[in-house]
């Protein structure tokens, strides 16, 4: 993959008039309760979900897997890593204004320092040098600031391609894709570049975690029912709303968003 040059300031679209709208929500969602804590799981739209399922199946089997296998093979460790950084870093920014969306200034501060970290002693993002020197990966999502502003989870969805998630999230899907702040600024040809990065970042991440994904689509005696249950119990457990010890902050996401949000 050939990346463009860094842009000049001129060549960025302007964003200022998203500035006093953006201000106006924030005080408006200010003082909104917290989410309630789901319990259990709420899937009205089972039947639907799982021909959904059904679907993002055949495409992993079909098109993501090979893709993912042969991108592992052919391309060397230090070239895929080096793709996830960039993946990564490029992610940054989209996670600085949910950090401020959601009142959180130590993480939005954070991301802001591994960002200029990456930037500048990373050479662009090609490497994690905030990690080598002790930044951690604090990353969030229109999701997550949705459940600080007080929305509820609501029900279980299986999205085509992005696969599991809920109601909630799939709003804060929508709102990372379109609002991404890279997509937003950057021309047409770096906005490509960056979602190919994504692209090829996550089939560095299907590659690597080929066991467990396979073991959830094509071992498990209800593979829908698995990989819900799993979605749901790593969400939470991201979102502090379950101590449950079997909750794994780790888990990949088998339909994990191939377009780097």
């Amino acid at each position: 993959m050939r990346l463009s040059e860094p842009r000049p300031l001129q060549s960025l679209r302007p964003a200022g008039r998203a500035c006093p709208l953006l201000a106006a929500l924030i005080l408006t969602l200010a003082g909104c309760a917290a989410a309630p804590t789901p319990q259990g799981i709420n899937d009205p739209l089972e039947q639907v979900n799982r021909g959904v399922h059904g679907v993002n199946r055949t495409l992993d089997r079909a098109i993501v897997g090979p893709g993912a296998k042969a991108y592992g093979t052919v391309i060397p460790e230090p070239v895929r890593r080096v793709v996830g950084n960039l993946a990564g870093t490029l992610d940054l920014p989209g996670d600085i204004v949910n950090d401020v969306l959601q009142a959180n200034p130590e993480d939005a501060g954070i991301n802001s320092l591994r960002l200029a970290t990456n930037l500048t002693m990373g050479v662009f993002g090609l490497f994690d040098a905030a990690t080598a020197i002790g930044l951690p990966q604090r990353p969030t999502d229109f999701g997550e600031t949705l459940n600080v502003w007080g929305a509820g989870e609501g029900v279980y969805l299986e999205l085509p391609v992005f696969g599991p998630s809920t109601t909630r999230d799939a709003v804060g899907l929508v709102v990372d894709i379109v609002a991404n702040p890279v997509r937003v600024l950057a021309d047409g040809r770096d906005a490509r570049a960056a979602t190919a990065a994504g692209i090829f970042s996550r089939l560095g991440d299907r590659y690597r975690y080929s066991d467990t994904v396979e073991s959830i689509l094509y071992d498990s005696a209800d593979s829908y029912a698995q990989a819900r249950l799993l979605y749901l119990q790593n969400r939470r457990f991201a979102l502090g709303q379950t101590a449950d010890a079997a909750a794994n902050d780790t888990f990949v996401d088998p339909y994990e968003d191939p377009y780097g949000q």
